[in-house]
């Protein structure tokens, strides 16, 4: 077990071949924000639940969803022809990450992996326009979305909540559509759910995916404030 030390110099990581077969790879360090990038361009990405040590993985296989391979369902597509949410990007990441921070069911004793710690650093990337978010309001009021780290042609999706039927999933639609026609390789989904096995995600191998993230990474990021292209979205 690779053990980091938090408030160095050193940012390095392990390779990711030295991974347990869970994918675990390191224990300890920070979330400071150049740690955090340093994950993410290697492959390697933070996860853990309130009261353990952060812990760092690189799973092996890898869900992502390639942009042009989603896949909406016909129940999916008559809510976007309805058009019953207004969808923005990058309006409001604090309220969105705080709404997918909210507890769950799934988690021991109703609780959730991403912790006041978490939350704060995911703010610092999104202050340097590296993490964005996508909202879905209904009548003004915040009612699901998603947020993720982007840095060249890939997006790392970290979350999503919702408290109405389809709201996440109708953020998560305009997000994949708008990277699509951004020219974006691939997202990164992290780790398998039916709920992204049925948007059209898929497993690919840890070498497979290190070297698409390699190719991703040539390109510049892409700066400022997100917002969506008028009309890139389509029922």
């Amino acid at each position: 077990m690779f053990i980091l030390q938090p408030g160095t110099a050193d940012l390095r990581f392990p390779p990711v071949e030295l991974a347990s077969p869970e994918g675990l790879l390191a224990v300890g360090g920070d979330l400071g924000a150049e740690r955090l990038l340093e994950a993410y361009r290697h492959g390697i990405f933070p996860w853990f639940n309130a009261g353990q040590p952060i812990l760092w993985w690189s799973p092996d296989p890898r869900v992502v969803l390639f942009p042009a391979k989603l896949h909406v369902s016909h129940s999916l597509r008559k809510t976007l022809r309805q058009k019953s949410f207004e969808v923005t990007l990058d309006s409001a990441f604090r309220d969105v990450i705080q709404g997918c921070a909210h507890p769950r069911r799934k988690y021991p004793g109703g609780g959730t992996w991403i912790t006041p710690e978490m939350i704060e650093a995911y703010c610092v990337l999104h202050e340097r326009r590296l993490a964005h978010s996508v909202e879905t309001w209904r009548e003004g009021k915040l009612v699901g979305g998603l947020y993720g780290v982007a840095l060249g042609n890939a997006f790392f999706g970290e979350s999503m909540f919702s408290q109405k039927a389809d709201a996440s999933k109708v953020a998560f639609a305009h997000l994949v559509r708008q990277l699509d026609d951004w020219g974006y390789d691939f997202i990164d989904c992290q780790l398998p759910s039916n709920h992204l096995f049925k948007l059209g995600a898929e497993e690919i191998r840890r070498r497979d995916f290190m070297s698409r993230l390699e190719a991703a990474l040539q390109r510049p990021n892409r700066s400022g404030r997100w917002c969506f292209d008028t009309n890139v979205v389509k029922p």
